[in-house]
């Protein structure tokens, strides 16, 4: 490109942008709004425990309070395990009630309050699957009980009851995405098979591509990791992962050895990853010890909340903190673990001509 077409381009640029301004302008003065933002679904996975880490079970939308950058927020659907969330009409904030499986299930419909076209039903619909992405370390780090690894995560496959779908990515330097998402587990259980190992480990770059692949996918999504060792190879920090899995509402459980651990950055960002999301951090010393984590794991997403809320018109477009509480003295003993925060990401936002 010559130098006066570059100025030319340029000048048609600056007038296009001074012709955006002034319609934008004109669009605020006749009550519209230049740029909003688009309200979803947030979509919460929230694990109740007690003091013996024992899962509580039987909790109504009444037993919980939202707060989004201290908002109180309205569950809008709510379920229970593997059931497919409903739609709440009203919820009571009765508190009195004697035990988590007793009375006071809140009023349900078939059809969603009036949100302003946001389309709950078929939001919901899409909420009644759940997908769980696999991603297993096959670098170098890998030779010393490839076989048990591969035989623990087959174990795990077969024994998922809830998900609808399954994913199997393996990574050494680069992603390979042995099983895309599907129904059928022999599919699955095939990549598991077929996955050899050698080269460095680029866990943060293979764990951001599959955080990519499981963002547009409709309900809840579960990413499950399984590392032999630190990563060596990646050119994308943990911290992006962090924030880009919150935003995303999925959980991030780790599956790592003894020998991640004994690098104690491996151990901390591990740790700190899973916990930010709403996911457990497990270390295996053993191959049993492997087993009973996924085990763990399993059972971690038989018994999850799925409680979900449109935020309440909210002027901060930056990162949003959650927090989950239970409600009334009969439940503090318990603890609730779920992401702690999102932020808006960039297709939240677009450009509106007024009404």
């Amino acid at each position: 490109m010559t130098r006066l077409n570059l100025l030319v381009l340029l000048f048609f640029c600056g007038l296009a942008a001074l012709f955006s301004a002034k319609m934008a302008a004109q669009q605020d003065q006749q009550g519209g709004t230049g740029v909003r933002v688009v309200v979803d679904l947030v979509q919460l996975n929230v694990a109740v425990v007690d003091n013996k880490g024992k899962y509580v079970t039987g909790l109504e939308p009444s037993d919980f309070e939202i707060f989004e950058d201290n908002l109180p927020q309205k569950i809008a659907t709510f379920g229970e395990g593997n059931e497919s969330p409903r739609i709440l009409a009203d919820i009571p904030q009765d508190s009195s009630k004697a035990g988590p499986t007793t009375q006071g299930r809140p009023q349900e419909t078939t059809q969603p309050p009036d949100t302003s076209g946001t389309g709950l039903i078929t939001q919901v619909n899409a909420l009644s699957g759940a997908s769980v992405y696999i991603l297993f370390d096959t670098s170098n780090y890998m030779y010393r009980g490839f076989v048990f690894a591969q035989d623990a995560i087959a174990d795990f496959v077969r024994s998922l009851e809830g998900p609808d779908r399954v994913a199997f990515y393996s990574y050494s330097r680069d992603l390979y995405r042995a099983a895309s998402l599907t129904p059928d587990k022999s599919q699955v259980l095939q990549g598991v098979r077929a996955t050899t190992a050698g080269d460095d480990a680029a866990l943060y770059d293979a764990l951001l591509l599959t955080l990519k692949d499981a963002g547009p996918v409709k309900g809840r999504k579960v990413v499950v990791v399984f590392s032999n060792g630190p990563d060596n190879a990646s050119m994308v920090p943990p911290e992006d992962l962090d924030e880009l899995a919150q935003s995303e509402g999925i959980p991030i459980y780790m599956i790592s050895t003894r020998e991640a651990k004994i690098e104690p950055i491996s151990t901390a960002v591990f740790g700190r990853m899973s916990s930010a999301t709403g996911g457990e951090a497990f270390f295996a010393k053993n191959w049993q010890e492997e087993q009973q984590a996924f085990a763990a794991i399993r059972d971690d997403l038989a018994h999850l909340y799925s409680v979900n809320y449109y935020p309440r018109p909210n002027p901060n477009n930056g990162w949003r903190s959650i927090k989950v509480k239970l409600v009334g003295s009969r439940l503090k003993q318990y603890h609730v673990r779920t992401r702690n925060g999102y932020r808006l990401l960039p297709a939240r936002f677009f450009a509106q001509t007024g009404r």
